[in-house]
């Protein structure tokens, strides 16, 4: 997912990513359904042994946890590690730069990636399985006297720069006529942003959950849902390009993603575990992970022709109201790891 917690701190270079890798954990537990799913790629690649793939995670989605439980890694011909960040634009560089190898963002940093000419692709959807649940939100503090997304005008409203969140915002705005100069986007990390929006000195918060479910709960009220059409529910995954061209390690990448695959189908086949999992790498009571387990509940897919008419459309919109400077093709950032016709959710495992 694009979501985070202000547990994570944000690896944006190579000597801060190299303090949030965490290797991850085999489990010798009862409950690790998936820990022979990789026999048969260990004896066939034994090659794949001298990588070791770093993941990239901007948003607490439980992957590293449900590793863990699983042991969907644990025969795997390669090692694993994985990489928390703050939100999605750091990622996407880090995967430019070759720092990870894989990662999962929301919608827009590929797009305010591409616009700077990083180096990487789009290589699969992490595809919501429940697109009428919103996975971020405009938000209000409490006793706010703004109604709709026409009251945003003349209004101060918190944004993670180039983050999904920044693309919602935009959308909500131009939903009503408005553009970004009709409000003041005040570009602030998730962390700045909650003091900002605690003290008063923001008007409204476009934010992800779980920090806009948390708001919610403590008083604060949803101004705009980010629901299509102004906003997508799923994420995208983002490889670099020079693991791609790499014939060999492409298609250790490909088993890499498989696996996360498999990890996510078994999630949504066992909420209670999902829960858990969430509430350990998001730092949150575990009966707000269960509240917000719908938002999470995804399976992950190639990337199809309306996702790319999506993010198109999106990256038009940045265009257009001075976000970025450079036209991006969404098509020529595209390169599908897995095969037309993959679905996870048709997987079993135990």
């Amino acid at each position: 997912m694009r979501k985070t917690t202000s547990r994570i701190v944000t690896a944006a270079a190579p000597l801060a990513l190299a303090s949030t890798l965490v290797a991850c954990g085999s489990s010798s537990d009862a409950s690790a359904p998936l820990s022979n799913a990789g026999n048969a790629s260990s004896a066939k690649h034994p090659e794949w042994s001298k990588y070791t793939f770093t993941i990239g995670d901007n948003g607490g989605d439980g992957s590293q946890e449900l590793a863990k439980v699983t042991g969907v890694f644990d025969n795997a011909p390669y090692k694993v590690k994985f990489a928390r960040f703050t939100y999605g634009p750091p990622l996407v560089q880090a995967a430019a730069s070759g720092d990870i190898d894989l990662g999962s963002v929301g919608d827009v940093p590929p797009i305010t990636g591409a616009a700077k000419e990083y180096g990487f692709k789009i290589v699969a959807v992490n595809r919501s399985l429940t697109p009428d649940q919103a996975v971020e939100n405009i938000i209000v503090p409490k006793g706010s006297k703004l109604r709709t997304a026409a009251d945003l005008k003349g209004k101060r409203i918190a944004v993670p720069q180039g983050s999904s969140a920044h693309g919602l915002a935009l959308n909500a705005l131009k939903s009503v006529g408005l553009g970004p100069k009709d409000a003041k986007l005040v570009f602030l990390d998730p962390a700045a942003a909650a003091t900002a929006f605690n003290t008063g000195k923001v008007d409204a918060w476009s934010i992800w959950n779980p920090q806009s479910a948390i708001a919610v709960k403590n008083g604060a009220r949803i101004l705009v849902k980010g629901l299509p059409p102004i906003d997508q529910t799923s994420s995208y995954y983002v490889a670099t390009d020079k693991s791609l061209k790499d014939r060999t390690k492409r298609a250790a990448l490909t088993d890499v993603l498989k696996r996360l695959s498999r990890e996510y189908a078994w999630a949504i086949k066992h909420p209670d575990q999902y829960a858990k999992a969430l509430s350990k790498e998001q730092g949150i009571p575990l009966a707000d992970a269960k509240a917000s387990l719908a938002a999470y509940s995804n399976r992950v897919t190639p990337v199809e022709k309306s996702d790319i008419e999506l993010e198109q459309k999106l990256a038009d919109v940045f265009l257009e109201s001075g976000q970025i400077t450079k036209k991006v093709d969404v098509a020529s950032i595209t390169d599908n790891l897995l095969p037309a016709g993959y679905d996870s959710s048709e997987l079993t495992f135990d």
